[in-house]
């Protein structure tokens, strides 16, 4: 089987990520931050592990900044809608996913100006065109860090100095990068950073956050929800300090000892190579699907410019019908269709069919690559 499919779940996963959580369900258990007892305590030094490694390989200000919750949604949700205001305006990209743009057109409904700035065909965002949708009411920059439809990289960095310039926030969703490209919210002007654990971070399912950088006053961050945090016991109203006011509940503690065992392996690995990895076979994939006859390649086709996400057409067939055929004859995983991302397909002329995409990661390799052109040439000969 050749698993295609890591921009939307990254699989298989590295041993320590599965070690780690059995070692937790086995040895541990207990629920951290919430007794004294030596494995409540442990618990808590997993997930505060958890922390200290996400920060490192972020570059975030500090481990108590990092406020995890199940996934980039949520993180981007509390972003959003903890800090904007009805009467704040707020600038995003024609590249984002529903992730983003389903929580703005929400936001814009109850008082929150939006502007949407246009990208190219490619799926490229001009910065200048960020600078010049700034109003006197601009509160924040929102954009994805590399779409997840075709990988197109965003020019996070030029955002960051504009919103330094201008005095706003930059939020960056980071799902799609962290893990494969190096991120870096200090060089970056990154002031809050949502990510994911299940993608290219390889850790499990249920797991992510939104990183805090030292430009976001915590006083005006509303949480999006209230409960028992194991502190301040003694007080009916939600902590007003981080990580606390934004995490009530029991946390995934499991999930949480394999993201930090998952982000460690990264670490260890090295983004740049894993990156150098992914550039060098998305490449191969790019020149492959180009030099079919009725394959349509969308976005960038230079590995330099995006990640490791690969979408096509095949002229006579429907996405469907393509994945399908992959998955039944030759063991290919992929993902087809709009991608949670409509704005994105309208961007780059995939609307309302959507596409084929393959999704590299890590572990993928040339001989996975070569297979996969074959299948694809030999549908797009039976669809000619």
């Amino acid at each position: 089987m050749i698993y295609f499919d890591n921009a939307a779940t990254s699989w298989p996963k590295p041993p320590v990520v599965l070690e780690a959580m059995s070692q937790f369900m086995d040895g541990v258990g207990a629920n951290p931050g919430r007794s004294g007892h030596r494995l409540s305590v442990e618990a808590a030094r997993l997930v505060y592990g958890a922390r200290e490694a996400v920060t490192e390989l972020f570059r975030g200000p500090d481990p108590l900044r990092v406020a995890f919750g199940l996934n980039v949604t949520e993180a981007l949700n509390l972003a959003l809608r903890g800090i904007l205001r009805p009467g704040d305006h707020i600038i995003t990209s024609s590249m984002e996913h529903n992730s983003m743009m389903r929580p703005l057109r929400a936001l814009a409904r109850e008082g929150v100006e939006l502007t949407v700035v246009p990208c190219s065909p490619e799926g490229f965002l001009e910065p200048a065109d960020v600078e010049a949708a700034i109003r006197p009411n601009t509160v924040m920059i929102a954009l994805n860090h590399a779409s997840n439809v075709v990988g197109t990289l965003l020019p996070v960095r030029e955002a960051g100095q504009i919103a330094r310039r201008h005095d706003l926030l930059l939020l960056v969703d980071a799902a799609q990068t962290g893990g494969c490209y190096p991120v870096d919210m200090g060089a970056d002007a990154i002031d809050l950073l949502a990510f994911t654990g299940h993608k290219a971070l390889l850790g499990p399912m249920g797991t992510g956050g939104l990183i805090l950088g030292p430009r976001v006053d915590e006083r005006r961050l509303r949480p999006l929800k209230r409960g028992g945090t194991g502190s301040r016991s003694e007080r009916e109203e939600q902590p007003d300090f981080l990580p606390d006011m934004c995490e009530s509940g029991t946390p995934n503690a499991v999930g949480l000892a394999g993201l930090g065992a998952a982000v460690r392996w990264v670490l260890e690995r090295g983004v740049p190579a894993i990156r150098a990895h992914e550039v060098s076979l998305a490449q191969r994939l790019i020149d492959g699907l180009c030099a079919i006859s009725g394959v349509t390649v969308y976005g960038p086709r230079n590995a330099a410019r995006q990640t490791a996400t690969v979408a096509f057409n095949v002229a006579g067939l429907e996405p469907s019908a393509v994945g399908l055929a992959l998955d039944e004859e030759r063991d290919i995983m992929c993902r087809v269709g709009l991608h949670c991302a409509p704005a994105a397909h309208r961007t780059i002329g995939t609307f309302p069919a959507g596409a084929v995409r393959f999704g590299l990661g890590a572990f993928s390799t040339g001989a996975e690559i070569e297979m996969a052109l074959d299948a694809v040439a030999a549908l797009a000969g039976r669809a000619r």
